[in-house]
């Protein structure tokens, strides 16, 4: 109920509210990104455009409707954009050369495989697993058929077991 408040009263411009959707989502926002991306800088600069893009088009936004996934689909869509230019921008710059990303600060084995997933699955491995979003959620989230999800999941857990 609060934070039905807070997007009415940032859509009447409030600084205040605005500042509580902020302080409520950034976290999630921020790790999301740099889930995905897999590099630090880039996803505080992903995280805070999505947030900026979110605000300005609040006026569109549903209320009845939760802000955090509809917050987290514009982190994670910008995500997988910056993760396929980098790797395109690679690959002219490198011929043949594919570098391997940097993996995650946390130095846990499971965060380390996920960096070396293709953008595609990694996005829904994180929304699944690390996020805790339902594959039906992950499906609407990202304007994807169910089935693509569970392929995307599937595949992302097959290749990580196999990294192991």
């Amino acid at each position: 109920m609060a934070e039905r408040a807070w997007i009415r009263g940032a859509q009447r411009g409030s600084v205040d509210d605005l500042e509580r959707l902020f302080r409520e989502h950034w976290p999630h926002a921020l790790r999301a990104a740099r889930l995905v991306t897999g590099d630090a800088a880039a996803a505080e600069d992903i995280a805070q455009e999505a947030f900026l893009a979110a605000v300005r088009n609040l006026d569109r936004f549903d209320r009845r409707r939760p802000f955090g996934p509809w917050l987290h689909r514009i982190v994670v869509n910008r995500a997988i954009d910056w993760t396929r230019a980098r790797r395109l921008r690679a690959e002219v710059e490198l011929g043949d050369y594919h570098a391997a990303p940097a993996p995650p600060e946390p130095n846990d084995d499971a965060f380390a495989r996920i960096a070396y997933l293709p953008p595609e699955h990694r996005a829904v491995v994180v929304l699944r697993y690390l996020l805790e979003y339902t594959p039906g959620e992950i499906a609407e989230l990202l304007d994807l058929p169910r089935g693509t999800v569970n392929s995307r999941l599937r595949r992302g857990l097959d290749r990580m077991k196999r990294d192991a």
